[in-house]
């Protein structure tokens, strides 16, 4: 089960910090988010694997930082800087790969960022 939580609505500027966790103990090999504005495809914001190796969207230009805790399972997505496109809906999203390759998704978080 995938639980996310701290989408909300900010002023253009501003800070919001998302959170994922997972339940049970498995190894995960990627966590991260993506997002989906309306009437866009889905695109990825930020990514980390068990090795810590950072992946972003091009968008992001240093504004997020994604982080996580493996031994918890979680992992949170500090935005800065915030845009009115930063609009959308959030999706965290998992990896694993044993026993076998599989991905979660989270039920999405909205985020909402006024001009």
């Amino acid at each position: 089960q995938v639980m996310e939580s701290g989408g909300g609505l900010v002023q253009a500027g501003g800070s919001l910090r998302l959170s994922c966790s997972a339940s049970g103990n498995t190894f995960i090999k990627t966590m991260g988010w993506y997002r989906q504005a309306p009437g866009k495809q889905r695109e990825l914001v930020a990514h980390i694997t068990s090795d810590s190796i950072t992946n972003y969207g091009e968008f992001v230009k240093d504004r997020f930082i994604i982080s996580r805790d493996s031994t918890k399972n979680t992992v949170s997505l500090q935005m800065n800087s915030l845009k009115p496109e930063d609009t959308g809906v959030y999706y965290c999203h998992l990896v694993k790969v044993w026993p076998a390759y599989r991905e979660y998704w989270g039920q999405g978080t909205q985020v909402t960022v006024s001009s």
